[in-house]
């Protein structure tokens, strides 16, 4: 099933689509897709209310997309969990996860405008496989238990500005917590439908050409672990979004590719999760 949110910033109309494609709005069952709906069993009563034909269909033509989840508390990252990115870095492979925080207000939707910040000379592109958290996560016991806490799944662009990010200070979050700098989207698809995590392609392109083209399958910590350690140290809530890492084609990885300008289009795929597109602009 995936799961939608239509309309302006902050007037988003939550949704579900069919298997027709058409939209159906969830009004009747919720005020909006969020941590609440995912711990209040949200998924399956829209589940069964859609099975019911009991929604209402919801037009999106010509409407905006918003981020499939509302107000995350917050985004953890991964970083540096492809092998292939790690090597392009010139980063070792990471021991343990690498894990760091974005400011939750970047998250915008999947073709929302990107605004490069004032003085970037290094503005990046990331795709990523994104997880939303389904149900409380604290001290899980190992990985076989972390399936029990996703809600789902859905395609994020991790947009870093590099000099921020690892020239201006020895933490990342100058560089990741720009605003706009969390597109999400354009759906949360639910783990039945998304399948194994750890078998879809990754793509990214930007003006028409191919930058990235990975597979989940070259994570070096898969999703299940990636949930389990989380919750050694933080507790994962509904609602909150992991970021697991991006694979090799950034521009920091590439010399001589050029860095994100404004009016540059960035696209990002996932299988069974849909497609984005950003127009990045000044700030």
């Amino acid at each position: 099933m995936k799961l939608l949110r239509v309309g302006d910033p902050g007037r988003e109309i939550p949704a579900v689509l069919g298997d027709d494609g058409d939209a159906f709005a969830l009004t009747g069952l919720t005020d909006d897709i969020d941590g609440a709906f995912l711990a209040s069993g949200g998924v399956e009563r829209a589940r069964q209310a859609l099975a019911a034909g009991a929604l209402p269909r919801l037009d999106t033509a010509g409407r905006r997309i918003g981020a499939p989840v509302a107000r995350p508390g917050k985004v953890v990252c991964v970083g540096l969990n492809y092998r292939d990115h790690a090597e392009e870095t010139g980063a070792a492979a990471p021991e343990r996860p690498v894990v760091f925080m974005k400011d939750p207000s970047t998250v915008v939707g999947p073709y929302d405008a990107v605004r490069i910040p004032r003085g970037s000379v290094k503005t990046d592109w990331e795709v990523e496989l994104a997880v939303v958290v389904g149900a409380e996560a604290r001290y899980l016991a190992g990985p076989g238990e972390a399936a029990g806490h996703i809600a789902g799944y859905a395609i994020s662009n991790d947009v870093s500005e590099r000099e921020f990010q690892l020239e201006y200070s020895p933490q990342w979050d100058l560089g990741k917590s720009c605003e706009t700098f969390n597109p999400l989207g354009p759906w949360l698809v639910t783990p039945d439908e998304a399948g194994d995590p750890q078998r879809l392609g990754l793509r990214l392109s930007v003006n028409g050409e191919v930058r990235q083209d990975g597979d989940t399958k070259n994570m070096i910590f898969d999703v299940a672990h990636l949930v389990w350690y989380l919750s050694q140290y933080m507790v994962l809530r509904p609602g909150d979004v992991i970021n697991t890492g991006t694979p090799a084609g950034v521009a920091l990885g590439l010399p001589g590719t050029p860095y994100l300008r404004a009016g540059d289009e960035v696209e990002l795929s996932i299988d069974g999760l849909g497609t984005q597109r950003q127009t990045f602009t000044d700030a």
